[in-house]
């Protein structure tokens, strides 16, 4: 079985607590990543109104531009994602069986130098590829 048969359909929500900084990032880079077919999400606890101008200079960097507007973690979508990964969220992330949930220690961007940002990011993109195989082994 190739990778793109066992990740079509599959859907990964990156969720942290503003939704302006690391979730924004994560989907930027599975989104560049992953294969055709995977639905790539990103949602905040406590969404900001903006993601950080930091953020999106250091993607406008690697050609990547954020996932979206900060928008709410809805549990909805978290209810019907494959995987859920959270990195600050904690408790206010909803837990639904059947769900595959990964909690993710990264620094958050906001307040950062652009220098910083590009360690946060490395270390991010190291995650997401991690992520990816694993779920291409199914």
């Amino acid at each position: 079985m190739n990778v793109n048969d066992a990740t079509t359909g599959t859907t990964i929500l990156f969720a942290c607590r503003q939704n302006a900084g690391r979730s924004q990032i994560a989907a930027a880079l599975a989104k560049q990543l992953a294969p055709k077919g995977m639905t790539i999400l990103s949602a905040g606890s406590e969404p900001a109104d903006a993601v950080h101008p930091v953020v999106v200079e250091a993607l406008a960097e690697l050609g990547l531009q954020p996932d979206s507007q900060p928008k709410p973690l809805d549990p909805a979508q978290v209810k019907t994602s494959d995987w859920v990964v959270t990195m600050g969220c904690g408790e206010a992330c909803p837990f639904f069986p059947g769900v595959h949930y990964q909690d993710w220690k990264i620094d958050d961007p906001s307040g950062r130098s652009l220098e910083e940002v590009r360690g946060i990011i490395g270390q991010i993109r190291t995650h997401v590829r991690e992520l990816l195989d694993t779920v291409s082994q199914g």
